[in-house]
């Protein structure tokens, strides 16, 4: 019951999160079921081509649309204006799949706090600022040791071992750095 359709409310012209308390999701393929509740079953939602530039409101959105709120697993927040990979996403500990391309991030460490999400195996990142970060690819994959896809390709093992020496070398520089 829980993999039913995404709840979207894409290309809405949404400005914040609480704004879609108020709006009827897209109507797609296979229709939104709701409990008695009026919460739907779904553990997919999707934000993508908007003007959302905070995630303030995240929390209290997925809670207020899904019927189980701690299930969310593919959160499509690409093509609106976030500049921020804001700590509420850290909290979504079911997440899987996470579209974050085409916003305005442009502090690579903030990747970072993705860390902490157990489940992650897909993202997408490219059409930030910080892809232009000529470790941009390494960092991602270093922090995200489940990543399997990343800016929709595959993240090879090749790769795995390339982030592995990369991120031990930034440690390394890093510490030499304080040590003078």
């Amino acid at each position: 019951m829980m993999h039913g359709a995404p709840v979207d409310f894409s290309f809405k012209n949404i400005n914040c999160l609480a704004d879609t308390w108020s709006e009827e999701p897209n109507s797609g393929l296979r229709p939104l079921k709701r409990n008695a509740e009026m919460k739907y079953y779904s553990c997919s939602l999707r934000f993508n081509n908007n003007n959302i530039t905070d995630l303030f409101d995240l929390p209290n959105t997925v809670s207020h649309f899904l019927a189980e709120p701690l299930r969310l697993a593919w959160l499509d927040l690409s093509f609106n204006k976030i500049s921020h990979i804001e700590q509420v996403l850290s909290e979504l500990h079911e997440l899987r799949v996470l579209y974050l391309h085409g916003n305005n991030i442009f502090i690579l460490s903030e990747v970072d706090r993705l860390g902490a999400l157990p489940y992650l195996h897909t993202i997408t990142l490219h059409g930030n600022a910080i892809e232009s970060n000529k470790s941009y690819r390494n960092r991602v994959i270093s922090v995200l040791p489940h990543l399997k896809r990343m800016d929709f390709s595959a993240v090879t093992r090749q790769e795995r071992v390339q982030a592995k020496i990369w991120h031990h070398d930034s440690k390394s520089s890093k510490n030499t750095l304080s040590e003078c």
